[in-house]
């Protein structure tokens, strides 16, 4: 497997574990997911993050689902979430993730990081604990750890530290981020870095004009996604508008804090990939009239993309 690096762009989906309704991983719907992946196309993946409900999984199972991940998308860069309270669980996963195949580890900041320079001084640390040799990604998502990082922060950790070399993008809003960013490299003030974009895919659409190189988050339709970064990458701007804009009220249903891991996995059920739709404890549930509510967004949605018809 080839290391990442900042070249990489495209589609890299934030992969949910699957579980059946006892909490036992799902592998079969595992595997189906991975090589869903493969068919349409995705040009990587990336598993153990938030979505894929990380925290609770034992160790074994993550190195267990890191193998599979690899195994059935061959020749596809896998990036595995490491972040941890300690740097010695960090290591110990980025280790054996790398030593299984992966291409990249992905870590993002504690909630206890308040200053520039706790947050650089973190990341320089994490650095150190997996090792030179890794490519790390660097999670910028406030609104889930709480941590802001400005631009100058992101250049300060990406100047500092070679194995840096994607962030993912998860600021909201940061449109203006990814500008002044781009603007550093034209100039020369910052090196070469992958911007793969997230929130669900909420401002894919503006984010791919201010410069992204893609997306690295898990809507129910990647291909949706997949779409909207080539079109967008090839100048056909209305093109790309007018699918995002179809698919955004079952994007901003997905996005609700708290269920919308519910949501993703109802949809990724209803398409066949996964059997079950259950999280494993503790975790949300969609209600009868929620999933109601999914199956009309649906409904509409493939009245203009044939993609979600007999969903």
């Amino acid at each position: 497997m080839s290391r990442l690096d900042a070249t990489a762009r495209g589609v890299f989906p934030i992969a949910p574990t699957p579980f059946a309704p006892d909490g036992v991983i799902d592998w079969t719907s595992l595997e189906r997911l991975f090589d869903f992946y493969m068919r349409i196309g995705v040009d990587g993946a990336t598993i153990l993050g938030v979505m894929g409900e990380a925290p609770k999984l034992e160790s074994a199972e993550s190195v267990a689902i890191v193998r599979r991940a690899v195994a059935r998308m061959s020749g596809k860069p896998i990036v595995v979430g490491v972040s941890a309270p300690g740097f010695a669980a960090m290591r110990a996963l980025a280790r054996e993730a790398m030593e299984a195949g992966a291409s990249g580890v992905m870590i993002a900041p504690p909630n206890t990081l308040r200053t520039d320079d706790q947050i650089v001084t973190y990341y320089a640390q994490a650095a150190e604990a997996i090792g030179a040799d890794v490519p790390f990604v660097v999670q910028d998502y406030p609104l889930v750890t709480n941590v802001t990082m400005t631009a100058s922060v992101i250049r300060r950790i990406a100047t500092d530290n070679a194995g840096c070399v994607m962030l993912k993008h998860e600021d909201w809003p940061g449109l203006e981020k990814i500008s002044t960013l781009r603007a550093w490299q034209k100039e020369g003030a910052l090196k070469p870095l992958s911007i793969l974009v997230a929130n669900g895919g909420l401002f894919l659409d503006f984010e791919m004009e201010r410069g992204a190189d893609g997306s690295n988050t898990g809507y129910a339709f990647p291909e949706m996604l997949m779409d909207v970064v080539r079109w967008s990458l090839q100048g056909e701007r209305d093109r790309a508008h007018d699918l995002f804009d179809a698919h955004l009220p079952l994007l901003r249903y997905e996005q609700q804090p708290g269920v919308g891991l519910a949501v993703r996995k109802y949809v990724l059920m209803r398409r066949g990939v996964l059997a079950d739709d259950a999280q494993r404890k503790p975790g949300a549930a969609l209600g009868a009239t929620a999933r109601a509510e999914v199956d009309y967004l649906l409904a509409r949605l493939a009245r203009f993309d044939p993609r979600a018809r007999g969903v």
